[in-house]
């Protein structure tokens, strides 16, 4: 099922919790939707359930206006965040109810509800109540109730948020291959970005109602189209500075500014973790790289800072560190074990530090 989303608008009293949100979603294409609590996320999966009527703006399943469609016409299966389980009906009532409600043959029923006790590896738990299985297990019942229908849509809304972070892996697996034998179109709300970037094959980016972005996991993370999506996607340092002779100054450190960037020009430069260079010797021959002609905006423009290591931590083969730069800005910095290890490094050395990549943004866009 293809998905049209076009100028969705919605306000609750003085509060515009969507304003204007437009996307396109393929068939067969897992997209999150990601973003902060408040930014409107819910809404525009409610909007596409059918479970609210927006104020303007459609939407559009199957090439037909479906904005005012009962949601028992839109094909779509839904699961929450909480369940929602009916408490007083079997696991096999429950994944069961919505041929019920539709008068499928029994036949059919029995066959469909066994398939997904099957594929949901609920097996011999049909006759068991939600009280007694465990909030993955539940939530599996709810996916199998939401798949018994054979929707053409799957939407999810924050389904892992009341689990466990090993429950939580355990169902992004399922999701994953679901969507993989089943072929679904699914659209999944959540704030964890981890989550989106495992899952989605694409990801739209809302903010205080608004679309930031929309693009694949690696171009989002990558490739920040706001000062919004920089900060927000993954762990990140901030440098504030100006632009003098076609350098953003950052106290200590400078990048490359965009081309035409005029002087005085103020910039944030977002540098993630692994994006700093660490070493205990000046670089013998880097200044060559530094000298090109027309480097790329946000390159390094001068070899090397002086920073002190505060804070080291190792996390698996990767180590963190907490320095502060010789003009007294804070930089996280993350580097391979094997090379923490090469430097000898300990908390109290001082380094040398130099930006391998930093995203510029001058006055609230991007360049």
């Amino acid at each position: 099922m293809a998905i049209d989303v076009r100028d969705l608008t919605k306000t609750f009293g003085a509060n515009r919790v969507v304003d204007r949100v437009s996307f396109r979603i393929e068939p067969g294409e897992l997209v999150a939707l990601l973003g902060p609590s408040g930014g409107g996320k819910s809404t525009v999966l409610r909007m596409i359930a059918g479970l609210e009527t927006p104020d303007a703006g459609s939407v559009w399943l199957h090439g037909k206006d479906a904005t005012y469609a009962r949601v028992q016409d839109r094909a779509i299966g839904f699961v929450f965040q909480h369940y929602a389980l009916f408490r007083h009906m079997t696991v096999r009532q429950n994944i069961a109810f919505g041929l019920d409600v539709r008068k499928r043959p029994k036949a059919e029923i029995e066959r469909t509800v066994g398939e997904l006790l099957d594929l949901m590896q609920l097996e011999g738990l049909g006759d068991r109540y939600p009280t007694q299985l465990s909030g993955g297990q539940r939530q599996r019942v709810a996916l199998a109730r939401a798949l018994a229908p054979k929707p053409d849509l799957l939407l999810l809304d924050e389904p892992f948020g009341a689990l466990d972070a090993k429950v939580r892996l355990e169902l992004r697996e399922w999701i994953r291959r679901l969507h993989k034998e089943r072929g679904l179109t699914g659209v999944f709300v959540t704030h964890d970005q981890e989550e989106a970037m495992d899952l989605a094959g694409r990801v739209i980016v809302l903010h205080r109602g608004k679309v930031e972005q929309i693009g694949k996991p690696e171009e989002i993370y990558d490739k920040p189209a706001t000062e919004f999506v920089a900060s927000f996607v993954g762990s990140i340092n901030v440098l504030s500075g100006k632009v003098k002779d076609g350098q953003a100054s950052l106290g200590s450190l400078a990048v490359h500014a965009p081309p035409g960037t005029g002087n005085g020009a103020s910039v944030r430069a977002f540098v993630r973790p692994y994006d700093v260079e660490l070493s205990a010797h000046p670089p013998s021959s880097k200044r060559a790289l530094f000298e090109a002609s027309s480097p790329p905006s946000g390159t390094a423009a001068s070899p090397v800072a002086t920073g002190l290591i505060e804070r080291m931590s190792r996390v698996g083969g990767v180590v963190k560190m907490e320095l502060r730069l010789a003009d007294g800005q804070p930089l996280s910095v993350e580097i391979a074990k094997d090379r923490a290890q090469e430097l000898g490094l300990v908390e109290g050395d001082r380094v040398l530090v130099n930006l391998k990549d930093a995203k510029v943004f001058v006055q609230d866009y991007a360049i």
